[in-house]
């Protein structure tokens, strides 16, 4: 069973709450029977949460300088109120962008909802289904980060890599973690290296490296590096990140699910607002795989 098939049984294991608060979309009304009538989640509209009152504290909990009557007018956004129901633990997902940008999920996520322990930077990730080859089966790795921070800081990326090691673990079993450069160890010198050796000091995981080491044994033993066997992929920057997994789609007929996001406490989803019904039941099973 390849990772999107695991994702679904793990969804139907789990039978989640998993709350939807643009159901006013014929997209998301239409998943939401799907998720139901497959077994794969309980979905939850925003007619479920409590008074607004009710999660004012959770609100202050993230942000302690925010006044209570502040929070009360925040809560009637949909995307915060639906953050607030996760935090209260009446769902254990968000799923959200149909109709809203990225950045507010983002922040209708960091104001309810909070970062999990040791990150503070949200972030994204694709997961990568590269077609099979030489007879070897399709291989999944995640790239990150493709969508959401465009040029981080060495904290930023020490963040992304160590989010995308719990994304790893959820969905693949593992996580082998390469931070990636133009330069392997001290081949190469620059700003831009520094950076990534940073966030490698910082998170523990294996870098600065060049992909084709991060990604072939024989290739790493050449440059001397110990490694060659890496699933997980953290690009230095936005531009890097994302013409890469475009043009894995273009050029090797990879497959690129998400971007979903990470670095949460619980599992928020944030859609394409192209999205089809069938990405949308897709992309919530896999983000409550993760949960």
């Amino acid at each position: 069973m390849d990772v999107v098939g695991r994702a679904f049984e793990a969804a139907k294991t789990r039978g989640a709450r998993v709350v939807l608060p643009e159901m006013e979309d014929p997209r998301i009304a239409e998943a939401a029977a799907r998720l139901r009538a497959e077994g794969l989640a309980e979905p939850l509209t925003l007619e479920a949460a409590r008074p607004a009152e009710a999660y004012v504290d959770l609100l202050l909990v993230n942000r302690p300088t925010l006044k209570p009557a502040l929070a009360r007018r925040m809560l009637e956004k949909p995307l915060i109120r639906a953050a607030a129901m996760v935090a209260a633990g009446e769902a254990e997902a968000m799923v959200a962008g149909a109709t809203h940008p990225t950045r507010r999920v983002i922040e209708a996520a960091s104001l309810a909802i909070g970062m999990a322990e040791g990150v503070t930077t949200p972030s994204s990730f694709f997961l990568m289904l590269m077609p099979a080859r030489d007879g070897a089966p399709a291989r999944p790795l995640v790239f990150a980060d493709c969508a959401v921070n465009t040029a981080p800081d060495a904290a930023q990326l020490a963040d992304i890599a160590r989010a995308s090691a719990r994304s790893a673990r959820a969905l693949l079993g593992e996580a082998h973690v390469a931070l990636l450069s133009f330069s392997t160890g001290a081949s190469g010198q620059g700003a831009s290296v520094d950076i990534v050796r940073a966030a490698c000091e910082a998170s523990g995981f294996a870098g600065p490296v060049q992909a084709d080491a991060a990604l072939n044994a024989v290739i790493a033993a050449k440059k001397g590096y110990a490694g060659g066997v890496a699933n997980t992929l953290i690009f230095p920057s936005l531009d890097a990140g994302n013409i890469a997994y475009k043009l894995l789609q273009e050029l090797a007929g990879a497959q690129a699910l998400g971007p979903f996001l990470q670095g949460f406490r619980c599992p928020v989803c944030d859609l394409s607002r192209g999205a089809s019904v069938a990405d949308i039941v897709s992309a919530t099973a896999i983000t409550l795989a993760m949960g």
